[in-house]
């Protein structure tokens, strides 16, 4: 009986932990959402989120696209010929490239660099006590330090997947014609007639949300750090693996809400 009542006790707490932990996470997205609206605004800022976020990133979202798409290319291509369906090919790399493995990879991608980054930027400042000495300056540290990541994040993934969709897209191109020997006029025939705008739209506010997600996971574990060296290491650990699966789960939903 008592092993029974001390794991009901352990399966309360978890779940108590856990709404506890989304309530926070709510609180805290509530509450830097509501300060984008309000000035002042540090346009400064928001411009070096631009360039650290969005152009620091397009090295690892480029590469991790382009041989998604030629390893997609070639997988899909060994898989039809079983059913002599190999005309399909170029339907289906730029369908997954940009519907699904481009926001996604890209998102994970931006998770691993960006999302660590902030957590342990922030994480750093509040160990220091910086986050302290912003507020003793009247300066709102979620307009200096959330906001301008939150905007960034939000805008600058959308263009990486963009970016990203063109990539993955010619890296599928490239096995397809040089490796596969399909025709350079049919392949690209049966991708313009496969993709249609939905396909594209529907990445591209996939991506606006995961960078939303990235950065606010970063920020938030970041800005609650625990003391210490350990602290910083933990929030930067948990903003990555936060930030993973809440593109995963998130990404279910929004392909339901497209695509159902």
């Amino acid at each position: 009986m008592t092993v029974v009542l001390n794991l009901c006790s352990n399966i309360g707490a978890t779940i108590l932990g856990l709404l506890s932990s989304i309530g926070a996470i709510t609180a805290f997205a509530g509450q830097s959402v509501a300060h984008i609206f309000k000035g002042p605004f540090f346009i400064k800022n928001l411009f070096r989120q631009f360039i650290d976020i969005g152009y620091y990133s397009l090295p690892v979202v480029g590469m991790t696209a382009l041989f998604t798409g030629m390893v997609l290319a070639l997988q899909s291509y060994t898989g039809f010929t079983r059913f002599n369906a190999e005309g399909a090919v170029a339907g289906v790399v730029v369908l997954s490239i940009t519907r699904e493995l481009a926001p996604v990879l890209a998102g994970l991608m931006v998770a691993g660099r960006v999302g660590a980054s902030i957590a342990a930027e922030i994480g750093t400042m509040r160990v220091t006590e910086q986050i302290d000495a912003l507020t003793t300056l009247s300066v709102n540290p979620y307009k200096y330090l959330i906001v301008p990541r939150l905007v960034a994040g939000t805008l600058m993934l959308p263009i990486l997947v963009l970016i990203g969709d063109l990539i993955g897209v010619y890296g599928g191109y490239i096995v397809s014609i040089h490796m596969l020997n399909f025709s350079v006029g049919g392949y690209i025939s049966q991708t313009l007639n496969t993709l249609q705008a939905i396909d594209v739209i529907s990445g591209l506010i996939k991506a606006a949300v995961f960078g939303f997600l990235v950065t606010l996971m970063g920020c938030y574990h970041g800005f609650n750090s625990g003391r210490g060296a350990q602290g910083v290491g933990a929030a930067t650990t948990n903003a990555v693996v936060s930030s993973s699966i809440m593109i995963l789960i998130f990404n279910y939903v929004l392909t339901q809400v497209f695509f159902s």
